[in-house]
């Protein structure tokens, strides 16, 4: 809830004609007494002068603090005193001061009232009467932000807060212990006072809070206790606002940071016209005296130029007095500059002419003013690399080139007179120019003539792999047990019996004998061709036979389960300035062998392609303290399984991405997810069909491999007190 003054205007209707007359006389007018006497509710003020008035003065009112005021041209103070202590009623005292061939009277009110004015004689009656009550006078609203409900009732202020709000702003927040607490809301000079009506504050929290490090628009928050009241002093810095509003029991005070604009009358935060609201009531009067008007009720240093002539015409209520002078601004052709806390006001196009007369003659100047030398001591920059760049010849590397409108060199940043050297062994820069540009080039090489802040990112790729592979089947045999006798006892089941054999030939006389022994070849598979399975696996051979029948049943199952987990991590850490590229590579490269043939002439050709783990990365460090970083990250692999013709293809995985991190913080950039399952089923034509009985005549295989890549990226911001051991 923003609390504004509210001033009220009123302006006779012919004031020009008024100052005028007054003006031509020959004898200045005198204030000789004021009599003040209370007339039920109303005030009656009696100002006796040496003439009489054609018309009543001009005059204002003002709610905070409340006052009303007078201003009698061509008048002089004939009181002897600038003081009167009045205490009568809501009027407290009088102030009377001469300035500038006029008076103003300044009648000092406990509340704001209205008030009206009437000439008798040589006497000026001004009747002060209370404001109608709708929910509370208009000073009431300004100095006191809530009125006590629960009278009689002991307050209290259970708890106070200093937080930051998302926009910058300081906000105290006080608990109090019910909701009827009286609050009164002030500025007194630079500070913000909220005085607590009748209300306690608890030891601890009688002390001084320092909020500095919360980098807002207050610097410290005292709260004490005096007499039955808690006063609590906000101590704002710079240019600031207030806004203060209360839900229940909690009153909110924020303090709010305004950006100058000095274009701006009156500095705020917040959109549109924001001074205090006048009404005013004038016709054919003079300009300047208007604008004067308003410049006091903005508390402007204005110097108006001679220039502004003219007379208006306006009847504005409850008009922003800042408004006010934009519509005059409008209506006379007028503008204003700022400088400091004085502003000229003139017409558009004198000002306009003030302003290129004054870029002339800074022109001139530079071309007529002496040269000086001057020379740069740099201590991260090369000097060569910053004449060029002051030159206009070549930017700095990391400095963006400003083009200009008519061509693409680099603009200069040397005046036409001005020439610079570099010297590479001392690494100075000597330049010599005119004062004002050399003032702007040491500025400059301040700017960029600094050390770059150091990051440490750490990548950390890490390959899993999972595969199993699962193996079932089953080889059911029949042998036949038929016994075949070998002589002297020894008979041979399942098998067949060949003879020993011998032959002799003679040739030339000599005899050779040739003997061939018994062989005895036995068959245990008969009957069932079945599929083969893997030798790795476990057998178990179960046998089923009858003595009698001389018939064995051989039954053998084969199973294979494996189970492979592996795990690769590469983790390259690089080093780089602050907004400066790297890279980190490591790997090898793979030999490709091209064979071309051209008549016959048969050419063979080798190339590398690389197989390599880099890792490209361009940090930069943000005012919040986080890291945004441009990442490139290769993973390359030769797959020499799948080779043609000796040449490995090159499996790679790439993430390029933009991420911001915490300093310090680890962030997943990227993934790389494949499965592969295989299944495969050997059987025997028909018999594998058979439920149930089928899955003796059924080999089934099972393949699966599962392989993920993650890529791990943490930035840290190196700090020169830091040392790695």
């Amino acid at each position: 809830m923003k609390l504004v003054n509210y001033v009220s205007v009123a302006v006779a209707a012919t004031c020009l004609a008024f100052f005028s007359s007054v003006q031509a006389q020959t004898a200045e007018n005198s204030i000789d007494a004021i009599n003040v006497a209370q007339q039920g509710t109303e005030i009656a003020v009696k100002i006796d002068l040496k003439d009489a008035l054609s018309l009543p003065p001009a005059g204002f009112s003002v709610a905070n603090p409340a006052k009303v005021a007078f201003d009698f041209p061509g008048t002089v103070n004939g009181l002897g005193k600038t003081t009167q202590v009045v205490n009568t009623g809501d009027l407290h005292s009088l102030n009377v001061v001469q300035a500038g061939g006029r008076t103003r009277l300044v009648l000092n009110l406990v509340r704001a009232m209205n008030y009206s004015t009437r000439l008798d004689g040589k006497s000026l009656y001004v009747v002060l009467a209370p404001i109608a009550r709708l929910g509370g006078s208009a000073a009431e609203k300004v100095t006191r932000f809530a009125e006590e409900s629960a009278v009689g009732q002991k307050h209290a202020v259970r708890d106070v807060v200093f937080r930051r709000g998302k926009d910058g702003e300081g906000r105290i927040v006080v608990d109090l212990s019910d909701a009827g607490t009286g609050i009164d809301i002030r500025q007194q000079g630079s500070n913000l006072i909220v005085d607590f009506v009748k209300t306690s504050v608890p030891d601890h929290l009688r002390r001084k809070l320092d909020v500095n490090d919360f980098a807002t628009p207050v610097s410290s928050v005292e709260t004490k206790a005096i007499g039955d009241n808690v006063r609590m002093t906000i101590f704002p810095k710079g240019l600031w606002e207030h806004n203060a509003y209360q839900s229940d029991s909690q009153f909110i005070v924020e303090v709010k940071k305004i950006i100058e604009d000095p274009n701006k009358l009156v500095q705020s935060s917040k959109v549109g016209y924001q001074g205090p609201r006048v009404s005013i009531n004038y016709q054919n009067g003079d300009v300047r005296a208007l604008l004067r008007l308003m410049a006091e009720e903005l508390n402007l240093n204005a110097v108006i130029s001679e220039t502004v002539t003219g007379t208006t015409t306006l009847v504005l209520k409850d008009v922003p007095a800042d408004q006010v002078i934009d519509i005059i601004f409008q209506q006379k052709g007028l503008d204003m500059r700022k400088k400091g806390n004085i502003i000229l006001i003139a017409p558009r196009d004198e000002i306009s002419t003030r302003e290129k007369l004054e870029f002339e003659s800074k022109q001139q100047i530079g071309d007529l003013e002496p040269l000086q030398s001057e020379q740069f001591i740099l201590s991260y920059q090369k000097a060569v690399n910053v004449a060029k760049l002051l030159a206009g010849l070549s930017p700095l590397p990391g400095v963006p080139v400003n083009t200009g409108t008519n061509n693409n060199t680099a603009l200069k940043m040397l005046s036409k007179r001005g020439s610079v050297i570099a010297d590479d062994q001392s690494n100075i820069v000597f330049v010599n120019d005119v004062p004002s540009k050399l003032d702007e080039i040491r500025n400059f090489i301040k700017a960029i003539d600094t050390g770059a802040r150091q990051v440490l990112i750490e990548a950390r790729v890490v390959e899993a792999t999972d595969d199993f592979n699962k193996q079932l089947g089953a080889k059911l045999n029949f042998i036949n047990s038929k016994s075949i006798n070998l002589g002297g006892g020894v008979n041979v089941v399942g098998g067949s019996y060949a003879p020993a054999t011998s032959s002799s030939t003679t040739t030339g006389g000599v005899t050779t004998i040739t003997s061939t022994p018994a062989t005895l070849t036995q068959s245990s598979n008969i009957g069932v061709n079945l599929p083969s399975y893997s030798s790795k696996g476990g057998t178990v051979a179960l046998s089923l036979f009858n003595s009698a029948l001389s018939r064995i049943l051989n039954l053998e199952i084969a199973a294979l389960e494996a189970d492979g987990i592996g795990k690769i991590i590469s983790s390259p850490r690089v080093i780089t300035a602050n907004n400066v590229k790297a890279k980190i590579e490591d790997g090898t490269e793979i030999p490709y062998v091209t064979t071309t043939n051209s008549g016959g002439v048969v050419t063979q050709t080798v190339s590398f392609k690389p197989a390599k783990l880099s890792l490209e990365a361009t940090p930069q460090i943000t005012p919040e303290g986080t890291v945004k970083m441009a990442l490139l990250i290769k993973k390359e692999d030769p797959d020499w399984t799948n080779a043609v013709l000796g040449n490995p293809p090159i499996k790679s995985s790439i993430v390029e991405t933009n991420v911001v991190v915490d300093n310090g913080g680890t962030v997943v950039v990227g993934g790389v997810y494949i499965t592969n399952n295989q299944s495969t089923v050997e059987k025997v034509p028909l018999l594998g069909d058979i439920p149930y009985l089928g899955a003796l005549f059924r080999y089934k295989s099972d393949v699966g491999k599962r392989r993920e890549l993650l890529i791990f990226i943490t930035p840290r911001v190196i700090s020169e007190k830091v040392r790695f051991d």
